[in-house]
């Protein structure tokens, strides 16, 4: 998930620097997005591991 949000992130940047304003915003909501579903599930994940020892 976090590699995801990483591609959507450089796609975001390469279509900044070339000029399209509509796109970037799009991958950068879209890498915003799943940075905190990743996060969330981490934090999910770290808790359930804690509570099975």
């Amino acid at each position: 998930m976090l590699y995801y949000a990483a591609v959507f992130f450089v796609i975001a940047l390469v279509a900044a620097v070339l000029g399209f304003g509509g796109i970037a915003a799009g991958a950068a909501g879209i890498a915003k997005i799943l940075f905190f579903v990743f996060l969330v599930g981490f934090i999910v994940s770290l808790v359930v591991g804690l509570l099975k020892r």
